[in-house]
């Protein structure tokens, strides 16, 4: 968001299925320390009432140049939400209700590798999950559904990204996995030491759950891994602090806002990938056993089955 902008702010609010599915937006979610963005003409804020609830925040939705856009706070203005209490279902329903079809994510992470510095970019391209207390699934109530997720991360999103951090000569680690955690707390010495023999190289606690998700109802989804800090492994370094986390995003919240404006001229005008893909056979319930209010969910987010 462009803090001269003098544009009026539209505030709406949508009721379930009554999303502009044809107008194509490219969806961003901030996250810590990222709760707007620089260049965005906001034109409307809006709340979405899906079958999961409201998103953590108002959209914002506008423009970037000429290209539309829709902005989502994950953690809301003023970080309200614990990891565990964002409504991911609620967040990713309202964007594809909104028509967005890619997700762009920026989030802060702790590194597990010695090479990845403080302030180091990492393209993400797998996750373990640890999670365990926050809803997993759109499927469920009467509904099965199994959806392929060995790649969990876009190849057109991972690529806008990749080019844009080596356009602007950013210090940047191409591929990575990422564990997501429960938290609140950070790790123990203990966890983070067996994250690292794991092979993984970054931790947080947000981004595990939002991709699997995305993938269940074909949007596709890229992660920018910020990292600020060595989790708690590194003989070295401090263990991590809150103060730690916000004090490095802060300085590189202006370089996330850069990597994303061009981020968002690479995403290919066609999608290239195969995440719309995934949903088409996961569901394995036959349709005519399926609840109505199940079905009414299902249909939401267009996935509503043909009966059999």
């Amino acid at each position: 968001m462009n803090g001269k902008e003098k544009r009026p702010v539209q505030k709406s609010r949508t009721k379930r299925g009554e999303g502009n599915p044809g107008s194509g937006p490219v969806g961003i979610i901030g996250g810590s320390g990222l709760y707007q963005m620089e260049g965005l003409t906001i034109e409307e804020e809006r709340v979405v009432e899906t079958p999961w609830g409201v998103s953590s925040d108002p959209y914002l939705i506008g423009k970037v140049g000429t290209l539309p856009v829709v902005f989502l706070s994950r953690h809301g203005k003023g970080h309200r939400y614990l990891p565990s209490e964002i409504n991911y279902r609620a967040n990713l329903a309202g964007l594809k209700s909104l028509g967005v079809s890619r997700v762009l994510s920026v989030s802060a992470v702790g590194s597990l590798k010695e090479e990845i510095a403080p302030g180091d970019m990492v393209l993400v391209d797998d996750f373990i999950d640890l999670t365990r207390q926050r809803p997993m699934s759109f499927y469920g109530n009467g509904a099965v559904g199994h959806t392929p997720y060995g790649r969990p991360v876009c190849s057109d999103l991972f690529e806008a990204f990749s080019g844009a951090c080596e356009h602007l000569g950013l210090p940047t680690h191409r591929g990575g996995t990422y564990i997501c955690m429960e938290g609140p707390a950070f790790s123990t010495r203990a966890e983070s030491r067996l994250y690292r023999q794991w092979g993984a190289d970054v931790i947080g606690m947000t981004n595990g759950t939002e991709a699997r998700l995305a993938r269940e109802i074909g949007l596709c989804y890229a992660t920018l891994a910020l990292a600020t800090d060595y989790d708690c492994w590194h003989p070295d370094h401090d263990m991590v602090t809150v103060a730690d986390v916000i004090r490095i995003m802060n300085q590189n919240v202006r370089r996330a806002n850069t990597i994303l404006l061009d981020a968002l001229e690479r995403i290919p005008s066609v999608r290239k990938c195969h995440c719309a893909d995934a949903p088409k056979s996961a569901l394995i319930t036959d349709p005519a056993r399926i609840p109505q209010k199940t079905r009414e969910k299902l249909s939401f987010l267009g996935l509503e089955p043909n009966p059999s």
